[in-house]
């Protein structure tokens, strides 16, 4: 059995889709192969796949692109939203509902092809609501997926990694590794701060991606120990 994990993050926009196609590239580069999903997006455009206009993500294609296993787009992403909002008013703004148990049924599906490492993203933040009564975080709960906490490095970053980090730990969930990646070029005691979290954070951090105006998964990938996964 391969290893499987749910990417979180500690906010919307702090690179979740970054790192989670960077650590399929390095697992491929390690001859693993690989299979990244997308379950729930939100901010989707119309696009020919397979000779079909389909309502695609770009995040959801990047998972698609480094992919070592190929499926349809609709498993990569089974859940996909015009507007680039929250997910369950993205869903009613379409007249549509989320379900927590379809959702996880459509991934259970996806993961069951083979692969060395799946990695799951999952959208905005940790408690993104679906619906009235269920969330994003109880998607990694059912389908029981160690965590891997991107952290996005920037004035406050304490408060939102921590209380992320707590919440996973009161659900049950493993927390199996956390990234920082560096979205303010000139973040004050950048150092300090990362040097607290690592004390705080009962996980390995298995990398610090630089600040960039364009970093791609190859780049991202160097920075990254995907070994302390399999350790």
């Amino acid at each position: 059995m391969g290893k499987k994990f749910f990417i979180a993050g500690t906010d919307t926009d702090v690179g979740k889709s970054l790192v989670a196609a960077a650590l399929l590239h390095a697992g491929q580069k390690q001859g693993l192969k690989t299979l990244g999903l997308k379950p729930v997006a939100a901010g989707c455009e119309q696009k020919e796949v397979d000779g079909a206009l389909t309502w695609v993500n770009d995040d959801a294609l990047l998972l698609q692109q480094y992919s070592s296993v190929n499926l349809a787009y609709e498993q990569v992403n089974p859940v996909a939203l015009q507007q680039a909002i929250a997910p369950h008013i993205a869903a009613q703004k379409e007249n549509r509902s989320l379900s927590l148990d379809r959702i996880a049924g459509f991934l259970r599906g996806s993961m069951m092809t083979p692969s060395d490492l799946c990695v799951v993203e999952g959208a905005g933040g940790w408690k993104v609501p679906l619906n009235t009564r269920e969330y994003m975080s109880d998607l990694a709960h059912a389908l029981n997926l160690p965590v891997i906490l991107v952290v996005g490095m920037r004035l406050g970053c304490l408060n939102h990694a921590l209380l992320t980090v707590d919440a996973i730990k009161k659900e049950g969930l493993s927390l199996a590794g956390w990234v920082a990646n560096t979205l303010d070029s000139d973040m004050p005691v950048f150092a300090e701060n990362f040097d607290t979290l690592s004390s705080l954070i009962p996980a390995p951090c298995l990398g610090t991606l630089p600040y960039l105006s364009s970093l791609s998964p190859e780049a991202a990938a160097e920075y990254l120990d995907i070994n302390k996964l399999y350790s």
